[in-house]
């Protein structure tokens, strides 16, 4: 098992949709699995990472490592949420260096929640 990307489903993103049309985080959901997964991470579709206010989230996690939470994102995102991830996937620690990290990975992030012992 590598890192995992959760991806939140039911998120609203930041503008009403139409009651019928499919939400906006289960079209991120959608756009990231339709990309190639990059070696060491799993993609985990979840219900709710409770950042609703946030728009469209997603969760970095790996045991021992910090752990991201980052909103904001869209479906046009996902070639830079995979690109992050893979990033996060190949370090030790979960600290990817700044210049490293995707601009979206720079400037959308909602939390960072130290390593599980």
């Amino acid at each position: 098992m590598g890192a995992v990307l959760h991806v939140c489903t039911t998120c609203r993103g930041q503008t009403p949709a139409e009651p019928e049309a499919p939400r906006p985080g289960s079209q991120l959901a959608a756009a990231l699995q339709a990309e190639p997964c990059p070696e060491g991470v799993e993609i985990r579709l979840v219900e709710c990472l409770s950042a609703c206010t946030q728009g469209c989230s997603v969760a970095l996690s790996f045991k021992g490592k910090w752990s991201y939470v980052y909103g904001r994102l869209t479906p046009q995102d996902a070639p830079a949420i995979l690109a992050g991830a893979a990033a996060y996937a190949g370090t030790a620690d979960g600290l990817v260096p700044w210049r490293e990290r995707p601009e979206i990975f720079r400037k959308q992030s909602l939390a960072r929640i130290p390593p599980q012992e």
